[in-house]
């Protein structure tokens, strides 16, 4: 199989990518395409065997890459572009370890970052930076799904005053049960709050959910929360505050999934140039041609549509509603692409000689995760009407 990483040949190329970046994005882009190679010599076995190697944490902290879109605390502060050229990179291996940045940074580390207090900001984001700590987002519950103002978490404070209780359960977070730290989202009296939970508190259990066949190479779980004591994120104001991080994670989705969908795309080009039927190679025939022809006209648009995500979120004006565009566009669009790779490469598609089948699993947890299609759907639809189908 390929590696997933691009060498300045094939859909990338034709794109002219380079040209549409500044030299400090690039150098964040082959910094993300350095560790992704490295995580490529062991990605099938590990997508196989279900193991998420902790050993790749480090190299990612060492690149800068964990946090980067965040200000101080250890964090690069690297503009929107750049991180969302990390997450093209590392999902162009796989979806797993751009759904690791995703969680660590855009999620958990951003909770901190943005409603956390000082003393809280201190005291993880700089472990979290460096790798040293993991954290997870506990939002998603077994009956909430996309709708998770219905949650039935609930905090309570403490009898003596000293912080809050929480109970409750979770589903689908990842990386909770190797987590150091959870954000908890709660009901309270006043409304919905996010907390942080020391996973070493003994009514904190987390367990994987090993029948999952889409993001083997990563940890999802289902939580357990039993009389634990939490710390309140002060700055936290109800579930807004949950949709702003995931809005953030969104962000990095738009441009990750584009990742998955030039590694299938150059696998596909790759074959169609040296398997030969009918005495020629595949790639000469016409319905190949179109094939590829239509899957890079939707990567191309795809990818100029993350591009001007980029540029309004380092404006300060890209809103949640122009996120769930780029969500479900993209996604849509490079399981699309995939799929076409996948009818180029014919049977031998379906094995693990190419990573495309791998790609197509990851991706339809993906269009499910952080908002499916029909979710954003109405987001878009209200945006444009001003009306509610919710």
């Amino acid at each position: 199989m390929t590696s997933g990483t691009s060498n300045g040949t094939g859909a990338e190329a034709l794109l002219g990518l380079d040209g549409l970046l500044t030299a400090d994005q690039r150098a964040w882009r082959d910094r993300a395409r350095a560790v992704a190679s490295v995580i490529a010599e062991t990605i099938d076995d590990d997508a196989e065997t279900q193991k998420f190697r902790r050993e790749y944490v480090g190299l990612l902290a060492e690149a800068g890459l964990i946090g980067m879109h965040l200000d101080g605390y250890g964090c690069a502060g690297a503009d929107a572009i750049s991180y969302g050229l990390a997450c093209y990179e590392l999902e162009a291996v796989d979806t797993a370890w751009r759904t690791f940045v995703s969680v660590q940074g855009s999620l958990a580390m951003s909770a901190i970052h943005h409603f956390g207090s000082e003393e809280q900001k201190q005291r993880w984001l700089p472990l979290m930076a460096r790798g040293e700590a993991l954290g997870c987002f506990a939002l998603t519950e077994p009956d909430g799904g996309s709708d998770p103002g219905s949650m039935s978490t609930s905090a309570r404070q403490a009898g003596d005053g000293t912080g809050w209780i929480i109970d409750g359960t979770k589903r689908w977070i990842g990386l909770a049960s190797v987590a150091d730290a959870a954000v908890v989202w709660a009901r309270t009296p006043e409304g919905i709050r996010g907390f942080l939970v020391d996973t070493t508190d003994p009514g904190f259990s987390a367990t994987d959910i090993p029948t999952k066949l889409a993001l083997r190479a990563s940890i999802q779980c289902d939580v357990v929360l039993e009389s634990v004591r939490g710390e309140l994120l002060p700055g936290t104001t109800g579930l807004g505050s949950a949709l702003a991080c995931l809005t953030e994670a969104r962000y990095g989705i738009v441009w990750g999934v584009m990742g998955a969908a030039r590694a299938s795309l150059d696998e596909a080009i790759e074959r169609a140039t040296t398997r030969e039927v009918f005495g020629a190679p595949i790639g000469s025939k016409q319905l190949v041609q179109q094939r590829l022809a239509d899957a890079f006209v939707e990567y191309e648009k795809a990818m100029l549509l993350a591009l001007h995500l980029g540029a309004l979120k380092q404006a300060k004006t890209l809103t949640p509603e122009q996120v769930s565009v780029g969500k479900l566009n993209n996604v849509r669009e490079a399981i699309g692409i995939a799929h076409a790779a996948r009818e180029i490469l014919a049977g031998d598609g379906v094995t693990t000689e190419f990573s495309v089948m791998r790609h197509l699993a990851n991706l339809e947890a993906v269009r499910t995760y952080e908002g499916t299609d029909d979710i954003h759907t109405l987001v878009i639809g209200r945006a444009l009407t001003g009306l509610s189908a919710f």
